[in-house]
């Protein structure tokens, strides 16, 4: 089972629709789209107005190309929900949310180590960046 984080806290997984390989053709229905780490969101331009969700895959908490892929489908123009999937940590949170994520998709056994708190604590992703820290020094 899946552990979805949002803004608000902890959900399960609200998503029923198919969910297809990046070279699928989209046909009607509500489609999600599976992004691996090493890809190129260049794959999707063009069909990105048929696809409602993109889960871009962290393998390793380590693994920060995610955030790439998310910015790059926002500057080309994706407006669906775009999911981060895997190995994300809370700390990640607010970065995840700063470069394009709606949400973060993770296991059970994550969620249980970094229970919904430790998340929360970092919904106010807009607060969290170095940059808002320095200007209150100034």
């Amino acid at each position: 089972m899946s552990v979805i984080v949002t803004d608000t806290g902890f959900a399960p997984d609200d998503w029923t629709h198919p969910v297809l390989a990046p070279d699928a053709a989209p046909e009607g229905a509500a489609v999600a789209v599976d992004l691996a780490s090493d890809a190129d969101p260049e794959i999707l331009r063009g069909r990105l107005d048929a696809i409602d969700m993109i889960r871009v895959d962290f393998p390793k908490s380590a693994d920060g190309r995610g955030f790439t892929i998310a910015r790059r489908l926002r500057l080309m123009g994706f407006q669906g929900r775009l999911r981060a999937r895997g190995q994300v940590i809370a700390d990640q949170y607010a970065m995840a949310r700063r470069a394009g994520f709606d949400e973060v998709e993770i296991d059970e056994a994550l969620a249980a180590r970094q229970p919904e708190p430790q998340w929360l604590a970092r919904a106010d992703w807009r607060a969290h960046d170095y940059q808002s820290r320095l200007r209150a020094f100034s």
